[in-house]
């Protein structure tokens, strides 16, 4: 597939690896496709890292960058993906994919992508397992409220097919597929979702997604950001809280269709992860319902300080350190800053 003049992808990554498989598979298809492969290094990344192809940027090269964000954003920690999403937008991209260094890409992976579908649509408000409508095991994504997992969502055949604009789009990954820490340690992987369906949310419909496959067209760049003060095992998932809460305003659905990589996953400590993931298990409905009261204004003009309040929410909540309000404002900053630089 060749991209036409209106289609300039990348793919950002964030990895402490050296080249796997998950990489090289990635860098292999982004050449042979025309995409742009940014990979953000951290602190133990290998010095010598290289594969031909991608745009690799280690600590000093990010700092070389000129990019506040890049100086400000603590070191070991997820949030400096961050940094990639702003080199790409600055690279002239206008749909990133967002995934990582343990996912491997189907061939369906490389298919066209769109935002405006005509598909299945779930009206019921609060909060829904997506999981549910992939698969007849009793699974969940993580962050998902614990005290829902037991709940009943409509039933696929009855929801109602609507033509709608998805610029956030979350494709499912199997084999190890994006489940919590009590998942991983009581109930059985790995786990395959069906790939015959694709559903749409619409506002008011509540469901964590993550950033292990997810394709974000340019309208929604502001709302890539992931938090730095956060635990590691929320940031992706507070994001797609702010995230949802923004598209609703803007009358964006997000779409969750079928599997297009599989995940050969890093190694974890579970009990570790599922420390992390305490303050989602505790909080995560107290989160929302606190996002869902907030007065967003629409239009993309809007969408940065939507973010703002959003964020300064969660730091009244005590769920984040206020440091991360300078965070967002070093983001926003560069954000404006690599658009004027994008190339026409």
């Amino acid at each position: 597939m060749v991209l036409n003049q209106e289609e300039r992808i990348s793919i950002v990554v964030t990895s402490i690896s050296k080249p796997n498989r998950a990489l090289l598979v990635l860098n292999e298809g982004c050449i042979k496709h025309g995409y742009k492969f940014v990979i953000i290094g951290d602190v133990a990344s290998p010095p010598d890292f290289n594969i031909q192809g991608c745009d690799y940027y280690s600590l000093d090269r990010q700092i070389q960058t000129g990019l506040k964000f890049a100086k400000l954003c603590p070191q070991r920690h997820y949030a400096r993906k961050n940094i990639g999403y702003l080199l790409a937008i600055q690279k002239g991209t206008n749909v990133i994919i967002d995934t990582d260094d343990d996912n491997i890409p189907y061939t369906s992976f490389w298919d066209t992508r769109k935002p405006i579908h005509n598909v299945p649509v779930v009206l019921e408000k609060g909060w829904l397992n997506i999981y549910s409508y992939f698969s007849d095991t009793n699974i969940w994504p993580r962050g998902f409220p614990l005290n829902k997992i037991h709940s009943t969502p409509p039933t696929f055949e009855s929801l109602p097919v609507q033509k709608v604009d998805c610029p956030i789009q979350q494709g499912l990954v199997n084999e190890n597929p994006d489940v919590d820490a009590i998942y991983r340690l009581i109930l059985p992987l790995p786990q395959n979702f069906r790939d015959d369906r694709q559903i749409a949310l619409k506002k008011g419909v509540w469901c964590p997604f993550n950033s292990q496959n997810t394709t974000w067209w340019e309208e929604t760049f502001p709302l890539l950001y992931l938090p730095a003060y956060s635990s590691f095992r929320m940031t992706d998932i507070w994001r797609s809280f702010v995230a949802q809460r923004i598209a609703w305003e803007n009358n964006w659905s997000v779409l969750f269709h079928k599997p297009t990589m599989w995940q050969k996953r890093n190694e974890h400590n579970l009990m570790s992860d599922f420390a992390d993931e305490i303050p989602g298990y505790l909080h995560n409905e107290k989160i929302c319902n606190a996002l869902e009261r907030l007065s967003i204004k629409s239009g993309i003009d809007n969408l940065g300080l939507s973010l703002t309040m959003c964020y300064e929410k969660l730091v009244e909540l005590e769920m984040i350190d206020k440091k991360e309000l300078h965070l967002i404002n070093a983001w926003l900053d560069d954000l404006e800053k690599v658009r004027a630089e994008t190339p026409n």
